[in-house]
């Protein structure tokens, strides 16, 4: 079958021909109808050799959906053909946060070398691929897979982060978005869907604000170094109640750091290495930053649902899987709007 790996310390994405896999007791065969492209992906990528946690050849793709091709021994509760989408931080199944379905907050996963799907385990990004436990499938039903399957990263991860400040996303609060891409044109939508805030996004190009204000936001501003000030003056110069950072570099983790107001939370989702501060003095009072890993079994199930009902539409590229070092590429040079999506069977 194809595949999509990552190769070679510092190169590019290699398509490449691997044997087809064959589910083991437990597991199961999944023919991918679509793979996600994520800015993790870059982010793994980038790194040198000295501190990439994974071994090499990987095979790409944390987003996965796909239908059932076959069943390991032992595995019940599914049938072949069904359409499924895959949860994809894996744990043990065991300890206590998997047990409340934090599979994402594991507390064994490094312990028993437990990795996710294209982070460390062979992703969604081949024709088929093995998913390690039938509790790591979703069912999609009608749901388009091409327009679902991001939503188990990109949708899910901004999903967990919004709904542990739901209570102070009250009518009349304001929460801040920045970076509008992948994560971020989500994030929008949920927001909208979820609280009665004023949404405000932030990014550095005027079609990422355009994407912005067609996804739902109420305020759109350039970030650059005028943004802290306009989004104060918005709030009439008390802040936001909630601050969700989509980059995660160090300008932009300053700048959520900035518009919050008393009270806030900030969730730093992107990994592009930025650190705030935290001490009295240094933020408005009482701020709390967190910096939020995915999210629960529960709340994908959550997200699916929201889209079922409409709520939340994912803005993607599509690509075949000869086409997905182009998707990269594009992605790393920042010009894909919303989210890019391999088609293996294409």
């Amino acid at each position: 079958m194809k595949a999509v790996q990552y190769r070679t310390v510092g190169a590019a994405p290699e398509v490449v021909t691997v044997p087809d896999p064959e589910p083991g007791p437990g597991q199961v065969l999944l023919k991918v109808t679509a793979a996600g492209v994520c800015h993790s992906d870059i982010a793994v990528m980038s790194r040198p050799a000295e501190s990439l946690p994974y071994e090499l050849p990987l095979t790409l793709g944390h987003e996965g959906a796909g239908t059932v091709a076959a069943l390991g021994a032992g595995v019940t509760g599914l049938t072949e053909g069904e359409s499924v989408a895959v949860y994809g931080p894996w744990g043990c199944g065991t300890c206590i946060k998997c047990a409340e379905g934090k599979e994402n907050y594991c507390l064994r996963a490094a312990e028993l070398g437990i990795r996710p799907p294209g982070l460390g385990s062979p992703g969604a990004m081949a024709e088929y691929m093995i998913v390690d436990s039938p509790r790591h499938l979703v069912p999609l039903g009608d749901l388009d897979p091409v327009g679902a399957v991001p939503l188990t990263d990109a949708g899910l991860t901004p999903y967990h982060a919004i709904k542990r400040s739901l209570a102070k996303l009250t009518p009349g609060s304001t929460a801040v978005v920045i970076g509008t891409g992948g994560l971020g044109h989500v994030a929008i939508q949920l927001l909208r869907a979820m609280s009665a805030a004023r949404v405000v996004a932030l990014d550095v190009t005027e079609d990422k604000l355009a994407l912005a204000k067609t996804v739902g936001a109420h305020e759109a501003v350039l970030s650059d170094e005028h943004a802290a000030g306009k989004v104060r003056a918005l709030t009439g110069g008390l802040g936001a109640q909630a601050v969700f950072d989509f980059v995660g570099v160090p300008a932009t983790v300053a700048l959520a750091g900035a518009v919050a107001g008393i009270e806030a939370d900030v969730a730093l989702v992107g990994i592009g290495g930025g650190t705030l501060p935290v001490g009295f003095g240094t933020l408005a009072f009482e701020v709390s930053v967190a910096a939020p890993y995915w999210g629960s079994r529960s709340e994908l199930t959550e997200v699916l649902d929201l889209a079922r009902a409409g709520s939340v539409d994912v803005h993607v590229e599509t690509y075949s899987i000869d086409e997905a070092p182009l998707a990269y590429k594009r992605l790393h040079a920042g010009q894909i709007k919303g989210r890019a999506v391999i088609l293996p069977q294409s």
